[in-house]
């Protein structure tokens, strides 16, 4: 292993720790936050409320150096809501641009289905051009610029389905689900005393890791993780496996494989690892290829789920030794 990945592995394990402070019981989300931020891409988050999504990521942007902000969807939010707008200043008889919440490093989209198409569109942007246009000129954002956005998995009315092109933005789609009877313990535990999951974050507890501008230079060090040539034929037949399901009625497209390679290579580096494995590929098929693919409407009303198609289709495909 080289000095470089032993750096990397050894800030994500204090960035683990970290977010422990905070976060109960949740590890595998944190995890998977964690691939999306150091792959540079962004993740859907579902779960009920109540659940920590908003704490987790003002801790990930606390611990890791980064701006926070969120937004809280609605059906009458505008674009310029998100990207901001120019404002007459009659002192200076000029217009300013008034920042919208979309110029920070980590947002997080509340509730992302209840916006209509057109400000979802303005996301769109943000999300794969990492810029904004208001009155037709363009402003960068912060090239950490994350978007971690939330659905609510029960709660449907009054709420927009995301277009196929902004689900596919999203690196990962992460099942965020209530915490077990020992974690939800350990919480009612702490909110009797001081260091309920709240206060510590805002009490300085928790401490920065590294800062905003180290994370493109941790970034470009996933580029010295191997990925076999027979892990990437994997990859690839396990994405072309969903073009010729039955059950499926519209496969993954190229960008999954690309998801692939990068997400595998930073889960690699979170197990410890200079080299990606077969069980990386499936330990994170599920999440890349769920919110990608629709399932025939036969087979939907037989009651089959994305998960179950997904599973059967790895189990179809020849691993690689």
């Amino acid at each position: 292993m080289t000095p470089n990945i032993e750096r990397l592995t050894e800030i994500l394990e204090r960035t683990r720790n970290e977010i422990r402070k905070v976060i109960i019981g949740q590890d595998d989300v944190v995890d998977k936050s964690l691939v999306v931020i150091f792959t540079r891409q962004h993740a859907l988050i579902e779960g009920v409320p109540g659940v920590a999504k908003t704490l987790l990521v003002r801790t990930l942007a606390k611990v890791l150096g980064c701006d926070f902000r969120r937004i809280q969807f609605t059906p009458d939010l505008m674009p310029t809501d998100i990207t901001g707008t120019s404002v007459f200043n009659l002192e200076q008889g000029d217009f300013a641009l008034m920042r919208g919440p979309v110029f920070t490093s980590f947002l997080l989209a509340d509730e992302i289905n209840r916006a209509p198409a057109k400000t979802q569109s303005a996301l769109l942007q943000a999300m794969q051009e990492r810029a904004v246009t208001i009155d037709r000129e363009t402003h960068a954002l912060s090239p950490n610029f994350t978007v971690f956005a939330t659905q609510n998995p029960i709660e449907y009315e009054g709420t927009y389905p995301l277009p196929e092109a902004q689900k596919d933005r999203f690196l990962l789609k992460i099942a965020m689900g209530s915490p077990d009877r020992d974690s939800e313990l350990i919480l009612a535990q702490r909110m009797l005393g001081s260091d309920a999951p709240e206060r510590v974050l805002e009490s300085g507890v928790v401490e920065a890791v590294i800062s905003e501008s180290d994370l493109d230079e941790l970034r470009g060090t996933l580029e010295e993780i191997v990925v076999r040539e027979e892990v990437l034929g994997y990859i690839v037949d396990v994405v072309q496996g969903t073009r010729k399901t039955d059950s499926i009625l519209v496969g993954a497209g190229p960008r999954a494989t690309q998801a692939f390679v990068l997400a595998t290579r930073a889960l690699a580096a979170l197990s410890g690892r200079d080299f990606v494995t077969p069980d990386d590929v499936k330990a994170l098929a599920a999440p890349i290829l769920g919110h990608r693919l629709i399932l025939r409407p036969e087979h939907e009303i037989e009651g089959v789920t994305v998960e179950e198609v997904i599973q059967r289709l790895l189990e179809e495909i020849a691993v690689p030794r």
